[in-house]
């Protein structure tokens, strides 16, 4: 059993840790693009990240862009502050995995999907909330989290799958009494997102008791891509589909809409 005090304890040590992330995030919060830029200069891995992202193919470019405040006005206070999250999350990801079967480039993979489809579905519905754009990161930021608990109790994770053929969720609810989405709550807080975040994540492991139909609404398009990404041959190779348990009643009523919007990005 791994007690809720451990998980919180290596929680708490995922980044924003340097000071320098934490001051970028927090002028993004307040609106301030240009002194974000500022704040980053001072981070030389991450100018060199944003840069990466900024000089790719999408984005159509001829000439390399390298100075941070052009970028960061060409992506924008909500698409900096994923960015700057993927980013964070880039930090703790293992260069190694241990117990899924994954690798850097299709963790990377996950993660831009993600962020893609998502960003997709918020400008579709007119959300223009800048951390519900954010909230996407915490499923990665969950799996690197479940990933660090299971390897240091690997035979037994091992066993359990192997013999008593027990599903990754099950696992994790007996090792630490908390779910995937528990986790995503937990790594919230760590973050100091805004509670309407850690609301929205766990109302969309489609078992919640949420009332509010904001959140719902929300929880029901992060649900289904959820289980759309999950559903993928890297993540059901890695076992990652047993994280999340479909509910078909929970979305019933904008499943069609989430197929063809699907469609429509593919």
């Amino acid at each position: 059993m791994v007690s809720k005090e451990e998980i919180q304890a290596y929680i708490h040590s995922i980044p924003p840790s340097p000071s320098t992330l934490k001051n970028v995030l927090l002028q993004l919060q307040g609106g301030e693009l240009s002194k974000a830029a500022s704040v980053a200069e001072e981070d030389p891995a991450l100018k060199l990240y944003l840069q990466n992202i900024v000089n790719k193919p999408i984005f159509g470019f001829k000439n390399d862009i390298k100075d941070l405040r052009q970028i960061f006005g060409i992506l924008g206070l909500t698409q900096v502050e994923q960015i700057i999250y993927n980013y964070m999350i880039s930090l703790l990801s293992p260069k190694k995995w241990e117990l899924f079967s994954l690798n850097e480039k299709g963790f990377c993979d996950i993660q831009d999907s993600l962020s893609i489809l998502w960003k997709k579905i918020l400008e579709d519905k007119s959300i223009s909330e800048k951390p519900i754009y954010a909230s996407i990161s915490l499923l990665p930021a969950s799996i690197i989290v479940c990933e660090a608990l299971f390897k240091d109790k690997k035979e037994d994770v091992l066993l359990l799958r192997g013999i008593k053929e027990i599903d990754y969720s099950t696992i994790l609810q007996r090792l630490s009494g908390m779910s995937l989405f528990d986790l995503c709550k937990e790594i919230a807080k760590a973050w100091e997102m805004p509670e309407i975040i850690s609301r929205i994540v766990l109302a969309s492991s489609g078992q919640s008791q949420e009332k509010d139909p904001h959140i719902l609404n929300l929880a029901k398009w992060m649900h289904l891509l959820f289980f759309y990404q999950l559903s993928q041959p890297v993540c059901l190779e890695a076992g990652l589909n047993d994280f999340i348990e479909f509910n078909i009643d929970f979305v019933q009523d904008i499943y069609e809409e989430f197929q063809a919007l699907i469609m429509e990005e593919s």
